[in-house]
């Protein structure tokens, strides 16, 4: 023990006299000294320069070099733990030393008391060696917990270098905990197969509960609430409760609303992405509510006025209005509530004792002269009224029969003009300060009433609108006889005193329920109802935003043709750009058409439309558009551009200005006019409307009504998920997409968009899925989820200059980009996977292999038509659920890889939907009669209408009294969303108003 002390001593005093703290040294002990050394030199400062310093001079990744084989270098890497030597103190006393090191290890347990082993072994080692004895315990529970590593097959594992040890190459036990760290297993991206469901099957079209494998705590823990949650979200959103269950777990693991609409069906009972994102929104509200009941309850129980009574009350509540209503009394800044003042009085016994023993009840005995509030029996009556009168108020029962007595009832509501607008409109024109306000706009509202289950979405938002800019007053009326029924019901049956109540104190009860209805119940029925009409009518509205841009992104695009985008202008001209069918920029230009040099312009037209064999002409609906229009329409007309067949269509520009200078068209066009940018921005968004439209701000492009009076969250929430299920549906090429396309897949974001892009600028294209493991910052999680909806087109492979022969060739053991947490996964190879071009996800892939090995497939034939007579005879032979049962899997998984193999190369979703309409000639607004019959595109719908563009300049309405369900295919009848962008549609001018620029239409059927 002396000669072990000294050594120590020796050792210590090297390192606290050394001049530069980087410079350590460690002379060779054994493996108990390593480990009593290690504790003392955790403390040396500037663990980053050490650590450039002590560099080996393979270059490893930062996980393994934090983990070399030399004791000092380990040392360094844990400086928080103990704090560093002072070089004042150049020989401190062994026993003190140690006498300090000893409460450091339970204080580590301390803060972790659930910590898995591995980590509990690594904070009682960094805590330092008490002793002897101490250093053999931790040396023994050192080698129990490396045994529970999981080690690959054969013991054999790659090491930052890229060597490999086995089992021969040991190392002491005091090293290998460190080898190991806790973020390691997140880097597992083995998925394991879905286990066998039935589902959907033809017997039960409906489906049968499949319950999700829990991983982790109950929703109802976490929540704490007296509800459960699971019950209360299937009541709001209408859906089964086994699927609310599984949809929960899913959004617990983290999971994205395409992949779980596409790949986890049988689980979610084949709901769209819609019914998904609602019951989201849903959960959401209700991590909310819970969440603020929390918060409330700890701001009263700092406040010490946090009863079991109030918590129970706050864990009862299921909306923000009704945490409201029970914290309202008990806020800052508030008056004490009547309640409170009189419990204060100390009447809340005589309340108490009017409901439970009313004939031994004497309230001349709590009169007091001298006391405020108490000093006649008047006083002391209205007091109690006050506390029952809150009683009742919040009475879980008695709310739900006040609700119950209103939902059989006529509840309006009624707006009118406010005082505040009637005065401004007296006032004389010089005399008005500040905006005026303009009461035209609501003059439909100014004496408006309507039944609250009746009232129609876009009249709640417009009322609202009205209201915030004070030119209405909106008050909701609720018929007298539920306030009779209300107080009969409380006196005689609720709130019935145990026993004979004299009269005095009857009309005390009375008074008290009559006090509670007209003070607390109706306020908080009124609220409740603004509240439910708003939240309905905002989510209905963003819910056509949703609709309407998800329909305007998978417009079919216009391929394999070379496009003139123009963007018009009076003034600085129309600005060209030309396009090639890749979308490449081929030549910008301006003409202008409109100052008189029409015939100049039109002949550098025809020249350049010859030069670059373009037939396709594309323009924006901005300014001078009709004017535009025209003097295209008179040149095709006089087949001017012969032997060119020339059309052209008009497209939606909006948002095209806002894009032209962002970063990303700075970024993309840094040598271009930001109205030329418009001008490309026009011509891609006819070529290619999905790539295009996702660089622009949703809220931009031109969807929908009301954005500005719906919740600003909740809307961009929905918009940027239904761009990711757009993008994330269509699937990207890795190779070819930009990182703005790039960003919006499922499972990534900017940051792995951009290490994405990074890693295929510096490596080259990717040759299959499985090198996106390879990417820094993409780790298993992110992969299973993106996997899916990116593709591997091998065509593209061949444009970068790289055969298939070339991948097979590359070297698997390529040293992977630098991650910042966990081992790059082994065993990634560069060789090309024809399934990476279809929509079959990794985890399929074997059952994918062992069908194609039942039917005597290749691989290789992917996509080809003798694969697909293979796959459809297969199945029409044994049925779907027959093969799906013999190869382990569900007849969900079982389809999408059939799918995947039958589907031709190069397959594009959105060619079944609609394409921009080209056209020749022109019709203007003075052609048009009442009764004409005309086709047209849907160009916006609203919650009451939709907007046609049928070829006049000027959109027409479809009011949506004239959308009748006789009118509409089956599967389009719900309400306010029978219409959506794109569609066409054929109609009947009902009325044309050429100075106010209206058109009223009649809807007569949907084209299909």
């Amino acid at each position: 023990m002396g000669e072990r002390g000294g050594s120590e001593q020796v050792t210590l005093n090297n390192m606290i006299r050394r001049a530069r703290p980087t410079m350590c040294y460690k002379e060779k002990s054994t493996d108990d000294d390593d480990l009593e050394d290690l504790s003392r030199l955790e403390g040396e400062e500037d663990d980053e320069e050490d650590e450039d310093e002590w560099q080996p001079e393979v270059v490893a990744p930062k996980r393994q070099r934090k983990t070399a084989a030399a004791p000092k270098k380990l040392a360094e890497k844990k400086p928080a733990v103990k704090k560093p030597a002072k070089p004042k103190e150049p020989k401190p006393k062994a026993p003190r030393k140690r006498a300090e090191k000893k409460p450091r290890a339970p204080r580590g347990k301390k803060k972790e008391p659930a910590a898995p082993a591995e980590e509990a072994g690594g904070e009682e080692e960094a805590g330092g060696v008490a002793g002897d004895g101490a250093a053999e315990d931790v040396a023994v529970k050192v080698k129990e917990e490396r045994l529970s590593f999981i080690v690959p097959a054969g013991g054999n594992y790659r090491d930052a270098g890229g060597t490999e040890s086995g089992p021969s190459q040991e190392l002491s036990s005091n090293q290998q905990p460190l080898l190991y760290k806790k973020e390691e297993p997140e880097d597992d991206f083995t998925f394991g197969e879905p286990a066998p469901k039935k589902l959907k099957t033809s017997e039960a079209p409906q489906g049968k509960p499949v319950r999700q494998q829990k991983t982790g705590r109950d929703l109802r823990y976490d929540l704490q609430m007296n509800w459960d949650p699971i019950e209360v979200l299937s009541e709001m959103t209408q859906v089964e409760w086994w699927v609310c269950r599984n949809i929960v777990e899913l959004f617990r693991e983290e999971n994205t609303i395409p992949f779980i609409v596409r790949y986890r069906k049988e689980l979610i009972n084949h709901m769209d992405a819609d019914g998904v994102r609602e019951v989201q929104l849903s959960l959401e509200e209700l991590c909310a509510v819970s969440k603020k009941s929390q918060s409330i309850s700890q701001t009263l129980k700092k406040e010490g006025v946090l009863t079991a009574e109030i918590e129970q009350m706050l864990k009862n509540c299921r909306s923000h209005d009704e945490l409201e209503h029970v914290y309202a009394p008990y806020k800052k800044g508030s008056k004490l509530s009547k309640a409170r003042r009189a419990k204060q009085l100390g009447l809340e016994p005589a309340a108490i004792a009017l409901l439970q023993d009313p004939q031994n009840l004497n309230l001349h005995a709590f009169v007091k002269p001298q006391c405020e509030g108490l000093t006649s029996l008047e006083e002391v009556a209205t007091g109690v009224a006050q506390i029952l009168a809150d009683t009742v108020a919040k009475d879980k029962e008695t709310l739900a029969f006040i609700r119950s007595l209103c939902d059989r009832s006529a509840v309006t509501l009624h707006s009118s003009v406010s005082k505040a607008a009637l005065k401004e409109q007296q006032q004389p024109m010089g005399e008005r300060t500040g905006k005026p306000k303009d009461i035209d706009k609501f003059h439909l509202y100014c004496d408006f009433t309507s039944n609250v289950q009746r009232i129609q979405h876009h009249q709640t938002l417009a009322i609202n609108r009205g209201e915030s800019l004070k030119i209405l007053t909106v008050k909701v009326n609720v018929p007298d006889w539920v306030k009779s029924e209300f107080c009969r019901w409380c006196v005689n049956v609720r709130w019935r005193p145990q026993g004979c109540a004299r009269d005095d104190h009857m009309k005390i009860l009375h008074d008290a329920v009559e006090d509670s209805y007209k003070r607390l119940i109706q306020p908080l029925l009124c609220r409740g109802y603004r509240t439910n009409l708003t939240a309905s009518a905002e989510k209905e509205s963003i819910a056509m935003f949703v609709r309407n841009l998800r329909q305007r992104l998978l417009v079919c695009p216009v391929r394999g043709r070379a496009i003139m985008g123009v963007d018009p202008g009076f003034r600085h001209g129309c600005k060209l750009a030309i396009l090639s069918p890749t979308s490449q920029i081929l030549h910008t230009d301006v003409v202008y058409p409109h100052h008189g040099g029409g015939a100049r312009e039109a002949d550098k037209l025809r020249y350049l439309m010859l030069k670059y064999s373009c037939h396709t002409i594309v323009i924006g609906n901005g300014t001078a558009c009709r004017e535009t229009e025209e003097f295209f329409a008179r040149l095709i007309a006089g087949k001017f551009f012969q032997p060119l067949d020339v059309s052209y269509c008009i497209i939606n520009e909006a948002g095209a200005s806002i894009y032209s200078v962002s970063p990303e068209a700075v970024k993309e066009m840094p040598d271009l006019d930001p109205n030329i940018r418009s001008a490309v921005s026009i011509g891609r968004r006819v070529q290619d409307p999905l790539a295009e439209l996702v660089k622009i701000d949703p809220k931009h492009i031109g969807i929908g009504t009301y954005q500005h009076d719906v919740s600003q969250t909740a809307l961009k929430a929905g918009l940027d998920s239904v761009v990711e299920e757009c993008v994330s549906f269509v699937g990207v090429d890795i190779n070819i997409c930009s990182e703005t396309l790039m960003r919006h897949v499922a499972g990534l974001n900017a940051g792995r968009a951009r290490s994405i892009a990074e890693w295929r600028e510096k490596n080259g294209p990717f040759a299959n899925r499985e090198q996106l493991k390879l990417v820094k910052g993409l780790g298993p999680k992110s992969f299973q989820q993106c996997a899916g909806f990116i593709r591997i087109n091998p065509e593209n492979l061949q444009s970068f200059g790289r055969t298939e022969a070339d991948q097979a060739a590359a070297p698997s053991e390529k040293p992977p980009t630098k991650r910042g947490k966990g081992k790059a996964p082994a065993g990634v190879t560069a060789r090309p996977n024809p399934l990476d071009q279809t929509c079959i996800h990794p985890e399929s892939y074997s059952i994918a292999m062992r069908f194609l090995e039942r039917i005597e497939g290749r691989v290789e034939e992917t996509g080809r038509p003798e694969l697909k007579q293979r796959v459809e005879a297969s199945v029409q032979r044994i049925g779907l659920e027959g093969l799906a049962k013999a190869l382990d899997t569900t007849p969900e998984t079982l389809q999408l890889i059939v799918d995947g193999l039958t589907q031709p190369s190069g397959f594009d979703i959105r060619q079944g939907f609609e394409q921009a309409d080209f056209k020749r000639g022109i019709v203007s607004m003075a052609d048009l009669r009442t009764g004409v019959v005309l086709t047209g595109r849907v160009e916006n719908t609203t919650l009451f209408g939709a907007f046609v563009d049928i070829g006049v300049g000027r959109s027409g309405l479809i009011h949506k009294s004239n959308m009748t369900l006789e009118k509409l295919p089956a599967d389009r009848r719900r309400r306010s969303l029978a219409l959506g962008p794109g569609e066409r549609v054929e109609v009947r001018v009902l009325n044309v108003d050429a100075q106010r620029g209206r058109i009223g239409l009649d809807l007569i059927r949907v084209l299909q």
